[in-house]
């Protein structure tokens, strides 16, 4: 009886502790989207640079 109870105790203390505001995961999320739309406007701007540069070398 005594495991079973310190079992039960175990898991309501993980069940407290597992507990997640909706809100901080949607903040994170909004975070993440914006780095991701930072570091894909940073690749996408140095493959533009990367085409012209090589344009204005094949110009040449």
């Amino acid at each position: 009886m005594s495991t079973h109870y310190k079992l039960d105790n175990q898991a309501q203390k993980l069940n407290s502790q597992s507990k997640v505001k909706l809100t901080d995961l949607l903040s994170r999320i909004n975070e993440e989207k914006k780095i991701e739309r930072n570091r894909n406007l940073a690749l996408s701007v140095a493959a533009v640079s990367a085409v012209t540069v090589f344009g204005i070398i094949l110009t040449l």
